[in-house]
């Protein structure tokens, strides 16, 4: 259903080719990935063949040209595949790692880097985390040493999606002692180099098709052609890159949320109790009734602030307003669709479970809800 004045026939066209490659190439292996705990590199590939990779990249990198609302259909559709972990994994492909190359880097990392992601030949990960600093992004010490013609890192990060197997990751790195957010540089570093390990694969309550890792640069040698944009700037571009993510993760919460809540109103009208469908007992119907309502609500705020965000505004406030929103909106979605299961709702033979599991994290990534509160009211208040 188009959303004027947003959506257009091509995007209707896209929601329908991707909800197809979902239904036929996605679901079937959902759970076996899920237990597997990764999804294989062959989706990926396939999705770049598809195109799917890069809707909203310019076509001289690889993408396919198309206007910021594309990446909006591709979030949403991509939380019906039944397999959180890999929709997320997809969402660091596209909107986490590579926006930065497209936005800040040379002419040769769009090449090196950027392109084969969007072919879906190289596999991305972006790292901010540190086992000592989450939210503090200002706090970071990894360290990169300048020495002669390369940079020398050092320290670790954690939490890292797709980092067991990704090719090369985002990386945002301390670069001079000065404290704060005045030496912040990021880099693009090949996970194959010498000093790059997995310290540990981690075990995770859900997005259990991801892997997840922690990872170590000891010593880690990188020429100074991978510095990505302007040495110092880091800070400043890593924030720029956060509100895109928060922005696309409010498109995926949106739809996750709808596609629990179709869950629970088709289990609702086939589900008979006392001799009618559970859906005919009024204080059913009203939940499905707010449900719909707020969705729709936090629906049209993201697609308003998404508007102004593809125009090139960065209106940050807002953008966590629709994060924080949306987040707790999918989990309270997910959480009131399992209650209309009732006892089957919390078995793994229903997905009610696993998208209950998965919306959970929405309210951590990419900025807890405590943090989008700090940014909202620090903007309210004029001190940003």
């Amino acid at each position: 259903m188009p959303y004027p004045p947003y959506f257009t026939e091509e995007h209707d066209k896209l929601r329908a080719s991707i909800r197809r490659f979902i239904e036929k190439e996605v679901r079937p292996f959902a759970l076996e990935w899920e237990e597997r705990g990764e999804f294989p590199r062959s989706v990926v590939r396939r999705m770049g063949e598809l195109g799917f990779l890069g809707l909203r990249y310019p076509v001289e990198v690889g993408g396919q040209g198309g206007d910021y609302f594309s990446a909006l259909v591709l979030s949403e559709e991509m939380a019906r595949t039944g397999a959180g972990g890999f929709s997320m994994g997809i969402a660091v492909q596209t909107d986490m790692a590579t926006p930065p190359i497209l936005q800040f880097g040379s002419d040769w990392q769009k090449q090196e880097f950027l392109r084969p992601a969007i072919l879906g030949e190289k596999l991305a990960c972006i790292g901010i985390t540190e086992p000592n600093h989450g939210s503090d992004v200002a706090g970071i010490e990894t360290r990169a040493v300048r020495d002669g013609d390369d940079w020398v890192i050092r320290g670790s990060k954690l939490y890292i999606t797709n980092g067991p197997r990704a090719d090369f990751i985002t990386l945002v790195t301390r670069t001079s002692d000065e404290p704060g957010y005045k030496g912040i540089s990021l880099f693009l570093v090949e996970l194959d180099r010498p000093g790059v390990s997995v310290s540990r694969k981690l075990d995770k309550v859900g997005m259990r098709s991801s892997d997840t890792a922690e990872l170590v640069f000891d010593d880690v040698r990188v020429p100074a052609r991978n510095l990505l944009g302007v040495e110092g700037k880091g800070f400043y571009q890593i924030m720029w890159e956060l509100q895109g993510e928060r922005m696309i993760a409010a498109a995926g919460a949106i739809g996750a949320a709808q596609y629990a809540y179709e869950l629970a109103k088709d289990y609702a009208k086939t589900r008979r109790a006392f001799g009618k469908p559970i859906a005919n007992f009024q204080v059913m119907a009203h939940l499905l009734a707010e449900m719909a309502t707020e969705i729709e609500a936090c629906r049209q705020m993201t697609y308003a602030i998404a508007y102004r965000f593809g125009q090139g505004e960065v209106p940050s406030k807002e953008i966590s307003m629709a994060k924080l929103a949306t987040a707790q909106l999918a989990f309270w979605v997910a959480d009131r669709a399992m209650q209309v299961f009732g006892g089957n709702g919390y078995m793994a033979d229903y997905p009610i479970e696993q998208i209950w599991r998965d919306t959970r994290l929405n309210r951590i990534g990419a900025g807890t809800d405590e943090i989008m509160k700090e940014i909202i009211w620090k903007e309210m208040d004029g001190r940003y």
